[in-house]
């Protein structure tokens, strides 16, 4: 079996799809699906299905979704192959797991690289966390789950993948800027910027890629603009280390022209106290 989350959900066996397309068994199986070789309580799955309002009905409703997914993945495993639809969905006391390893779920894949990746930037293997973190979120093809209908569990497990996402994109961008990629990343970064307004370490990025480019009144501008939007609608400040890395750029600061330097720390923090 074959299961993708980060996405459109995608599960196959023998390459034949098993995702129905009813909402709720939807559901089941991407939740189902997040924790491979794991119970997943039956109170959890209710909650994910119906949150608090439970109909009179709920359990053997569950006990129907799960029936219902047995068959396809009954049909998709064919006569022929060892052990059964009940073996892969198994009930256990007080819930139910997917039998499969691990592996099979592109998340998986996805922390591994990450992680492997992250240890590299750490070790200053700036090339080989680059490309580490690429590979990653290159597994990517969508936003996690997106034609799934999530309830309040799948929507932690959603966000929690999201922000992961966007941690692991801006770690690969400081990898990147310290191998010297700035001009490369200018469309990048003006792009997340714009989608992420308030987030002060993309704003940092923003900043040193264009001012290694050759671009300081635009990079002085990225600053400028953001702190006026911190104002206006929060009314803070800057952080002191974007304000440190203005000033930085004001003062021509030849440390902010070194690609790599000894501290193996994220561009937003160069002017950490």
């Amino acid at each position: 079996m074959k299961i993708k989350v980060l996405g459109p959900l995608d599960a196959e066996v023998n390459g034949v799809s098993i995702v129905p397309t009813a909402g709720k068994p939807r559901q089941i199986l991407a939740l189902l699906a997040l924790y491979p070789g794991r119970v997943v309580p039956v109170p959890t799955l209710m909650e994910e299905i119906w949150g608090a309002d439970l109909p009179q009905s709920a359990l053997t409703t569950l006990q129907t979704y799960i029936l219902q997914l047995r068959r396809r993945l009954g049909t998709a495993m064919g006569p022929d192959v060892p052990g059964s639809a009940k073996d892969v969905l198994a009930t256990r006391y007080g819930g139910y797991l997917l039998q499969v390893p691990a592996e099979s779920v592109d998340v998986h894949a996805y922390e591994r690289l990450v992680a492997e990746g992250q240890q590299a930037f750490e070790n200053g293997e700036d090339g080989r966390s680059s490309k580490c973190l690429r590979e990653a979120l290159d597994l990517w093809e969508g936003p996690a789950l997106v034609d799934v209908r999530v309830g309040p569990i799948l929507d932690i497990e959603v966000m929690r993948l999201e922000e992961s996402r966007l941690v692991t994109r801006e770690r690969r961008i400081d990898a990147d800027l310290r191998l010297g990629r700035h001009v490369e990343l200018i469309a990048e970064l003006t792009d997340l910027i714009a989608r992420h307004p308030q987030h002060e370490g993309l704003h940092s990025q923003a900043m040193v890629a264009l001012y290694r480019s050759g671009r300081q009144a635009s990079a002085l501008d990225v600053y400028r603009r953001m702190r006026q939007r911190l104002i206006d609608e929060l009314g803070v400040e800057p952080s002191p280390q974007l304000q440190r890395l203005h000033q930085a750029m004001l003062a021509v600061d030849p440390r902010l022209d070194v690609v790599a330097g000894p501290r193996h720390t994220s561009t937003f923090d160069l002017y950490a106290a």
